[in-house]
């Protein structure tokens, strides 16, 4: 899978060589959100928990796990991305890439589908987001199959190792600042997505206790 996201990336710059795809700006930036807002953010949905909630489960979890995150956040506050501008290359990526995205017909992958997301991005952010989404499962990651991925998708696409650092840290501080699940849930009222809160709460746990370990699997892929 890693060297077909490799094989992606190169295909999307090709595209854009030819004139199918818009000019790929000289820089990118990315907006980071500093430990405060997410703290702010945390206590309002603990306040929209009071007020829309109705004593479930789901609710008392939900509670209990935004006390948990300010705790995590004032934990690591001093390891929050400092810079906008991400490290490494940048250019056309899809966006979503994942197992429900791909079609294969035998060994062969024959199609790409869901491009609602393609946009220009840091490749390592792409491709940090597709391990975690691939192998960040039952609460940890698959380090090993992380590894092999890393490693399938350098053969094909040269990415420095700072630019992998600085991505899987940026993801890390991402879902340590974003609490879309219950932002789903208790301002739309959209409850499909509520099973996902707690094994990506799960993840962020383990994930905090080894961010150096990750970002050494990730950078020697």
């Amino acid at each position: 899978m890693g060297v077909q996201l490799g094989r992606l990336h190169v295909s999307l710059g090709r595209a854009c060589g030819r004139g199918l795809l818009p000019v790929v700006p000289d820089a990118v930036t990315a907006e980071v959100t500093s430990p405060e807002q997410a703290v702010e953010k945390s206590h309002r949905l603990t306040a929209a928990v009071a007020d829309k909630g109705t004593g479930s489960a789901f609710d008392v979890a939900a509670v209990a796990a935004l006390d948990q995150r300010r705790e995590l956040i004032a934990e690591h506050a001093d390891r929050c991305p400092r810079q906008a501008t991400p490290e490494g290359a940048h250019g056309w990526t899809h966006g979503d890439v994942q197992y429900r995205n791909l079609l294969w017909e035998g060994e062969k992958l024959a199609a790409v589908l869901d491009w609602d997301r393609v946009g220009v991005r840091p490749y390592a952010e792409e491709v940090v987001r597709t391990a975690q989404v691939q192998f960040g499962v039952d609460g940890v990651f698959d380090l090993a199959r992380v590894s092999a991925f890393v490693g399938g998708y350098r053969s094909v696409m040269p990415l420095e190792d700072t630019a992998l650092a600085d991505g899987v840290r940026r993801l890390w501080w991402k879902r340590m600042t974003d609490f879309w699940q219950l932002e789903f849930h208790y301002d739309r009222g959209d409850f499909s997505c509520d099973e996902l809160f707690t094994a990506d709460e799960a993840l962020l746990h383990w994930w905090s206790d080894r961010l150096d370990q990750v970002e050494d699997v990730f950078v020697a892929g």
